[in-house]
């Protein structure tokens, strides 16, 4: 018989402190053998809570090498210069798919398990917090004596007017009140631990659904335009397009625009001289085939420009100095900027200027003409560091170049960088056996040895812009709001539990009993039980003398006279 009452009294005990909608122990390890057994066990352990934590730093680091090696969808230029410079790693690479980190078969396999670990872990957790919501708070264990916090007294007010007066205060405390007992009131708070934890755990499936919605109906374009040039949305136009399984070139919104001009200001003394201040395109955008009708905008760094569904991002500029080359016969075979790659802080940029057809030298013979050189908006001359620029701005600007002739190899089907000449098939001019140079201020012309001139007429700024669609951008950014607004409650918000119990004696004294449990180790509870104990006061006021010991029960006897907390909140 004792051994029961000692079960039952464990019981009572294990149902107060469930504080958690998680499934137990007991249920996680109920798992049989065979094969099914072995099935269920694993998809236990994907769905368990410290596996999801797993997968998800496992994605953080998985991410990692698509920060540190080039991207194909980002830029195949800068992934081929890769190759070219680390030929030793590049076929375990290819097989690893380095080059397209967030497609590979690795990181997707990543990203799957971690949606359905999270989503096998929220579905059974959301299940049994309905049912707890549903369920009224557990009444109160026979001996409120054994709890962590622990307060009793005595008093001469009614038993049934203590237990309606706990009822009232506890539910203007916001406590979950039931009063299943005769002679206890019991009642439940903190339910926003939980929804806390859901939240933030349904919100990292939302955003990894938006994420992989992004991915899979998004696209992006990036196009460099000269200041007076004009761009119209279309894939053609585009230096580099990335489409998606639902976004092609089908997809892409009607519009364009032209960069009225480009503006950039920077730091002009102290430690951070030549630091950009601002950065802005100013353009003229239309939408749909109505070109003529025009609306003015700016695009800034982080600022980008929404035109439909599509967002413009201003991601780079430079300088585009403006070439004008005659032939022998002094017709103007050339005749408009160069964008050059900047390679500094300071602008100073490479260029390469191709005059593909059209040229013929004082013979008479036709030959294709190249130029390599550095454009530097601050010019100066260094022994050390040869022609260079000093400050960003265009304030001595100067082309350094020098020439070749033959054939660029335009028409060899081959990829060609606009930043770069292919000299295979080229003959460095020459004069006097010398190697032809020139240096070169705005309005300033050089004679070619075949014949004809080169003169550096000016020089304008280029922009480059990238053009996104990302559908899902939106629903990522709240479901991120929505999961640190879970951490917050999962993190700060405790789940806690008071009893109230008052028992009327053969004395016709009431003796009133206070416990309460908390989740994890805080005086939370127990400031709120004394609380609640301070507030009974008016009902029920301490105001009767302790019964004889002998005839206290044992739960009377483990507690003090007065009102008392026992102990702070304990794990058990």
């Amino acid at each position: 018989m004792t051994d029961r009452r000692e079960t039952d009294e464990r019981s009572e005990l294990d149902t107060a402190e469930r504080l958690s909608s998680a499934p137990t122990q007991e249920q996680t390890d109920a798992v049989g053998i065979g094969f099914v057994g072995w099935l269920r066990w694993g998809w236990r352990q994907l769905t368990s809570m410290r596996v999801a934590l797993i997968l998800l730093f496992l994605l953080s680091l998985a991410a990692v090498p698509g920060s540190l090696v080039p991207q194909t969808s980002a830029s195949p230029t800068k992934v081929a210069d890769w190759k070219a410079a680390h030929k030793f790693l590049v076929p375990a690479f290819d097989k690893l798919g380095m080059f397209h980190v967030y497609s590979s078969f690795w990181f997707s396999a990543i990203y799957l398990l971690l949606f359905i670990s999270l989503v096998g872990c929220i579905v059974p957790r959301t299940w049994q917090f309905v049912g707890v919501l549903r369920a009224q708070p557990p009444a109160a264990p026979r001996h409120l004596v054994r709890l962590p916090v622990y307060a009793t007294w005595r008093t001469s007010a009614d038993a049934n007017a203590v237990l309606t007066a706990s009822h009232a205060l506890l539910r203007k405390r916001r406590f979950r009140v039931s009063a299943t007992q005769a002679d206890a009131v019991s009642s439940e708070k903190g339910y926003l631990r939980e929804v806390g934890n859901l939240l933030f755990h349904i919100s990292l499936v939302a955003m990894l659904i938006a994420f992989a919605f992004t991915k899979m109906a998004g696209g992006m374009g990036t196009v460099l335009v000269v200041e007076g040039n004009a761009f119209s949305n279309n894939v053609t136009q585009y230096d580099d397009f990335s489409p998606s399984t639902f976004y092609t070139a089908n997809s892409l919104d009607p519009f364009g625009f032209k960069l009225d001009n480009f503006e950039a200001t920077y730091q002009t003394s102290g430690d951070q001289l030549g630091t950009a201040r601002t950065f802005a395109a100013h353009v003229s955008y239309w939408t749909g085939s109505n070109a003529g009708t025009l609306t003015k905008g700016t695009i800034e760094v982080n600022h980008p420009l929404q035109i439909g569904s599509s967002n413009v991002y201003l991601t780079a500029h430079g300088y585009a100095p403006v070439i004008q080359v005659t032939d022998a016969q002094g017709k103007v075979i050339f005749n408009g900027p160069t964008p050059c790659l900047p390679q500094d802080a300071n602008i100073t940029s490479l260029c390469a200027i191709k005059v593909s057809d059209g040229y013929k030298d004082k013979t008479g013979k036709s030959t294709q003409l190249g130029f390599a050189g550095i454009f530097a908006p601050t010019a100066e001359l260094s022994t050390t560091l040869g022609p260079h620029s000093v400050f960003p701005a265009a304030d001595n600007p100067g082309l350094f170049i020098t020439g070749y002739s033959g054939d660029l190899g335009n028409n060899s089907g081959a990829p060609q960088s606009v930043y770069s000449l292919d000299l295979a098939h080229m003959t460095q001019l020459k004069v006097d056996g010398q190697i032809w140079k020139a240096q070169l201020h705005p309005g300033q012309g050089f004679k070619l040895p075949s014949g004809g001139a080169v003169t550096f007429t000016g020089f304008k700024q280029w922009a480059n812009f990238t053009v996104a669609h990302n559908p899902g951008t939106t629903a990522a950014l709240v479901s991120s709001v929505l999961a640190i607004l879970g951490l917050i409650g999962s993190l700060f918000v405790q789940r806690r539990r008071i009893w109230v119990r008052a028992v009327a004696g053969p004395d016709r004294v009431t003796t009133i009993e206070l416990a309460g449990l908390a989740r994890s180790e805080s005086s939370r509870i127990a400031e709120e039980l004394a609380d609640v104990a301070l507030a009974l006061q008016d009902t029920a006021p301490a105001d009767a003398q302790p019964a004889d010991e002998n005839s206290t029960d044992e739960s009377t006897a483990e507690a003090s006279d007065n009102l008392t907390s026992t102990s702070l909140p304990k794990e058990r």
